[in-house]
């Protein structure tokens, strides 16, 4: 075994696989969502565990997931916008 090929020897580079980003962000904004529904289900036993926190933490990753979904809309929307320049 080699650890090393020269350029010549090299195989070029797969093309980039395709992906949509959206449905894994989703997915988890919606188990943060699942989260935060059993967290204020339980609210005082979580509370009297000193586990309070773990509303605010859901909430944030509700959050922070739904700013991930504007960026990969965004991300996504410029692609295509210069897929069609280039076509």
């Amino acid at each position: 075994m080699r650890l090393w090929l020269s350029d010549d020897e090299r195989r070029p580079d797969p093309a980039p696989a395709r992906a949509d980003g959206r449905k894994a962000v989703l997915a988890g904004t919606l188990g943060w969502g699942v989260a935060l529904v059993a967290c204020l289900v339980f609210r005082e036993p979580l509370e009297s565990a000193g586990l309070g926190w773990f509303t605010a933490a859901a909430v944030t990753g509700i959050v922070l997931g739904l700013i991930g979904l504007a960026v990969v809309q965004v991300i996504r929307r410029r692609a295509g916008q210069s897929a069609e320049r280039s076509d």
